[in-house]
């Protein structure tokens, strides 16, 4: 059974009230029905290495296709052969056919970003590479479209995720626009009195993808060892993204569970509010459905998830 289905859509995600419409589709041409090819700056991204869609296409009115390349020294994956791709990657992919989409929706009423992310992983977990790249097709369906005034203001996707024709992950992102926080966060202490887990102990390759750090009374902060990360961190932000709050809960349970990486079968994050660069705490509580985590700025929550563990 895929983590998917624990972590599916949660009813609610559209607040109430809210103009729902069907997204503006235009009629198929024969430009549209051959493969588009997205570039790393028409998708927003900083460099060509953080590229992972290779091509797009439509298979239905509000269905589509990608092909994406996974490389094996991806800044995020093990440095060992063979490797086991980072569900982080997965949800990237997702992310960047995302962005990529907005050409076929009504004008966008500003930037929109992710604001809410479930992943899941079929028992075998994802693919293994000891060569170059993993080629991997993504399905994806679009809608849940909302539009105000002509302009649409959320959207969201399902992607499934297939490696030489297995579905292996489910991914569903829905991109909207985020409530900033009202209330200055405190800062965390100065990184030199925090203490950083290794890299080993939060389930990253390398010490720079760290994303926690002991601060004092014990608790857990967001603190990036690298504050511009190449992947989910360019440019150093004064906040978090969505895919680094949930790498942080991932990291956060794996330390406390005392799990490997290989154990991850779901993920899952609803941002609330912006979560700052500083002064973002990590907590921890278990649940029926297994961990789960919150996001604590200034006292309040700013976004909720949780991880889906193989049974031990």
């Amino acid at each position: 059974m895929y983590g998917a289905t624990t972590y599916g859509t949660a009813a609610g995600d559209v607040p109430a009230g809210d103009h729902r419409t069907e997204p503006v589709v235009r009629p198929s041409t024969d430009r549209e029905a051959v493969e588009d090819s997205p570039t790393w700056r028409s998708i927003g991204l900083t460099t060509m290495a953080a590229m992972l869609v290779v091509s797009l296409r439509r298979v239905g009115s509000l269905a589509f296709e990608a092909r994406c390349q996974w490389p094996r020294f991806h800044p995020l994956n093990e440095r060992h052969l063979p490797v086991s791709h980072h569900p982080l990657i997965m949800v990237e992919s997702v992310r960047q056919v995302a962005v990529a989409l907005a050409a076929h929706l009504p004008p966008l009423a500003g930037d929109l970003e992710p604001v809410s992310i479930r992943l899941g992983l079929s028992d075998g977990g994802p693919p293994l590479e000891s060569g170059d790249a993993t080629d991997v097709l993504l399905r994806i369906a679009l809608g849940d479209v909302e539009a105000e005034d002509g302009r649409c203001v959320a959207y969201r996707l399902t992607a499934d995720h297939l490696h030489a024709g297995e579905r292996f992950a489910s991914c569903a992102m829905r991109l909207a626009r985020l409530a900033p926080h009202t209330a200055e966060a405190p800062r965390t202490a100065s990184p030199l009195g925090m203490l950083h887990p290794s890299a080993a102990a939060v389930g990253a390759a390398a010490e720079p993808d760290v994303l926690l750090a002991r601060a004092p009374q014990g608790r857990m902060a967001i603190a990036p060892r690298d504050p511009g990360h190449p992947v989910f961190l360019a440019g150093g932000p004064s906040r978090v993204p969505a895919l680094a709050v949930l790498e942080a809960g991932r990291q956060a349970t794996l330390l406390c569970c005392g799990r490997p990486a290989s154990a991850i079968r779901g993920l899952s994050v609803d941002l609330h509010a912006a979560v700052p660069l500083t002064g973002a705490f990590v907590e921890l509580n278990s649940s029926p459905l297994g961990p789960r985590f919150a996001v604590l700025t200034a006292g309040r929550i700013a976004a909720t998830g949780g991880v889906g563990l193989l049974t031990a």
